[in-house]
């Protein structure tokens, strides 16, 4: 049976630069087009690329990921989706910045109650600083409403070739830097158009 390595990565925050998980993916010797990309994070993990790279996982393959939190946006999903790959699928996972959890080497008992161990420390650490960002973002949204600070921008149309970088950007054939450079905005110019255009997308 033919074994495929697949890379994975994904960025929450919209000018968070996902060139650099590509790199370190093809440094780890997967093919490009076996390297799969979301933005931003969505509320009940439906991540399009990711959904595909799921459906084409079989039992041998390897998914490779830079960081556990890449799995999943809670400490459900995280364990969900190990057990669905490693234990369903029978694929092997390796995460990048954690040797001791590729599934690869840690087949005999010990190793496996080791790698038990360790995902579920690092998953819950993974929800709980996410869930202190959002706190902490909620209580600075709250406090500048209270001191009557205006949030929202007046509208005002795309600037041209937006459509076109836009689609490059989320497809991660230009990263956030280039994209800003190439339309001539500043970057919270560039992610405030980002956020507007999810928006409408999802309208």
């Amino acid at each position: 049976m033919k074994k495929n390595y697949y890379g994975y990565m994904r960025v929450s925050s919209i000018d968070q630069n996902i060139e650099r998980q590509r790199q370190e993916l093809l440094r780890w010797g997967i093919v490009e087009k076996h390297i799969y990309a979301d933005r931003l994070s969505g509320k009940d993990f439906k991540r399009p690329s990711y959904q595909k790279l799921r459906k084409r996982l079989k039992e041998g393959d390897v998914l490779v990921v830079k960081s556990i939190d890449r799995l999943g946006r809670n400490y459900e999903e995280i364990q969900s989706e190990w057990r669905y790959i490693v234990k369903e699928v029978k694929a092997d996972i390796v995460i990048i910045d954690m040797p001791i959890l590729d599934t690869r080497t840690n087949k005999d008992l010990i190793g496996t109650l080791i790698s038990d161990i360790v995902l579920q420390l690092l998953s819950y650490v993974a929800q709980t600083e996410r869930e202190y960002n959002r706190q902490r973002q909620a209580e600075g949204i709250a406090i500048a409403k209270a001191q009557g600070k205006h949030l929202g921008r007046p509208r005002k149309p795309y600037p041209k070739g937006f459509d076109t970088c836009f689609e490059s950007w989320h497809d991660g054939r230009m990263d956030f830097s280039e994209m800003a450079v190439q339309l001539h905005l500043s970057r919270e110019e560039l992610r405030w158009l980002i956020r507007r255009k999810n928006r409408d997308k999802k309208g």
